[in-house]
């Protein structure tokens, strides 16, 4: 993936995932819906990281 597509990759995922934390700060998430985050945050990390290796490029 190129730099552009990985740096709208992360700010989706920063988005969604501040949402859920909203949520379940407010009202609280089921297991399923926690599982999901916690798969985003993995996915930005992941994102991250491609993101450091294309700058070193």
């Amino acid at each position: 993936m190129n730099h552009a597509m990985l740096e709208r990759r992360s700010e989706i995922l920063k988005k969604n995932i501040h949402q859920m934390i909203m949520q379940d700060n407010q009202y609280g998430i089921s297991d399923q819906q926690n599982m999901l985050m916690q798969h985003m945050i993995k996915e930005l990390h992941q994102t991250s990281h491609e993101m450091n290796l294309t700058d070193k490029d």
